[in-house]
């Protein structure tokens, strides 16, 4: 049977094609109240496994795989363009550019080859996130939790929007580098 913080994961996972259509729909409002609900249970999910020591193997695996699908699927959503064919009545105020969206799935897939590389030459099970990319994917959320936000109270802000882009590039790109430098390390030791 699965643990309080794995079910709590999984219920995460299943929100997502529940986001992605609420955003679809121009439902902005309610997106944005299950992007929170999302991030809440990622929240208990990791109190509860602490607290009443459910760590799990399992749990190590779902909870960062949920918060990337997740992301992901947002990123590749605020990256359509207005008025697609297979959903006409989608419109944005507020974007996520295209090369954002690319350059941070990139950086995923390529982590999770860095960590397939660093366990078939160490051994090593787990590769911890760092400090630098727990940052980036905290402002990777308040980036899509910001446009989407703002798409909902309909305030166009190229400012704040591009602001938000930049910096998350910038911590993007300067975390896959750090990831690079940290597995080769790993490797050397090894």
């Amino acid at each position: 049977m699965l643990s309080l913080a794995n079910q709590l994961t999984i219920f995460r996972m299943v929100m997502i094609p529940l986001l992605i259509t609420l955003l679809l729909r121009n439902l902005h409002g309610w997106a944005f109240t299950v992007l929170l609900l999302a991030g809440l249970t990622d929240a208990l999910d990791g109190v509860i496994a602490r607290r009443y020591s459910q760590s799990s193997h399992i749990g190590a695996f779902l909870d960062p795989m949920a918060d990337k699908l997740l992301m992901t699927a947002c990123f590749i959503v605020l990256a359509l363009p207005d008025h697609p064919k297979s959903v006409p009545e989608f419109h944005l105020l507020n974007h996520i550019p295209l090369y954002l969206t690319i350059v941070t799935i990139s950086r995923d897939v390529f982590i999770v080859i860095i960590a397939l590389l660093v366990h078939l030459t160490s051994g090593l099970t787990s590769f911890k996130p760092s400090l630098l990319g727990k940052l980036t994917t905290a402002v990777q959320l308040v980036t899509i939790g910001t446009v989407i936000l703002l798409n909902y109270l309909g305030l166009e802000q190229e400012v704040i929007v591009e602001g938000l882009v930049w910096l998350t590039l910038a911590l993007t790109l300067a975390s896959g580098f750090h990831y690079i430098y940290r597995a080769t390390r790993v490797a050397s030791e090894a």
